[in-house]
């Protein structure tokens, strides 16, 4: 047999990395589970549609109305003056600014309309409406 056996005052010179594998494989499992859960955002119930193409980008940001009409951006709830401020500096850092609308079914109309046209007013062409896709 090729295997020795030590004696008990014999230092073992190898190390048994297996357990410690084991553990650094159970972390990144959890730590890929955490962050996959914990996504930033308003929950709303949005509209339904037949066709709806994926808008995410790196940069994009979300602007959020909720049923009773509060405005968020990026989970952060904003007026209208503290939205046009806001997305004025990141329009001006990056002048493609993409930007997606998540609306509730229920939300009024009124404050849409006043979130497009902070939109329009700081001249962000890329703007997407945010809808739940039917089966």
């Amino acid at each position: 047999m090729s295997a020795e056996v030590k004696g008990d005052n014999q230092p073992y010179d190898e190390i048994n990395i297996t357990p410690m594998l084991d553990l650094a494989y159970v972390l990144l499992v959890i730590f890929i589970i955490m962050t996959t859960a914990s996504v930033q955002g308003v929950k709303v119930q949005s509209p339904s549609t037949n066709a709806a193409n994926s808008l995410a980008r790196p940069q994009t940001r979300a602007v959020t109305i909720t049923r009773d009409g509060a405005v968020y951006l990026d989970a952060y709830p904003v007026t209208a003056d503290q939205l046009r401020s806001t997305l004025g500096q990141y329009k001006s850092a990056n002048p493609a600014l993409p930007v997606v609308l998540k609306g509730d079914a229920e939300a009024p109309y009124e404050k849409v309309l006043e979130v497009l046209d902070v939109l329009k007013r700081l001249d962000i062409t890329e703007v997407g409406l945010v809808t739940k896709r039917v089966q």
